[in-house]
């Protein structure tokens, strides 16, 4: 399971607000931790996106893999297999 980027353009900027104003602010009220859910934000941002790391899977051999785009892809399932 990852967190990639949105595919509807629209629902990224959004994702970016949440995640970058709204997330640190909810944070810092229930955990008094800012930082960590500013980390976890800036975290995200930097994982690959959903082909990119499904390319990184197949390199290090994998077979049949694929994705699933899960929330408009806020959220992605991969899947491959090693035999």
């Amino acid at each position: 399971m990852s967190s990639p980027k949105p595919i509807i353009e629209p629902l990224s900027k959004a994702y970016d607000a949440y995640s970058f104003h709204v997330l640190p602010r909810i944070g810092e009220l229930v955990a008094n931790d800012a930082e960590s859910y500013r980390y976890l934000a800036e975290s995200i941002r930097m994982h690959p996106d959903q082909d990119t790391l499904k390319a990184m899977m197949q390199d290090a051999a994998f077979e049949n893999v694929e994705y699933f785009n899960m929330t408009a892809g806020v959220v992605a399932l991969h899947r491959g297999y090693k035999f």
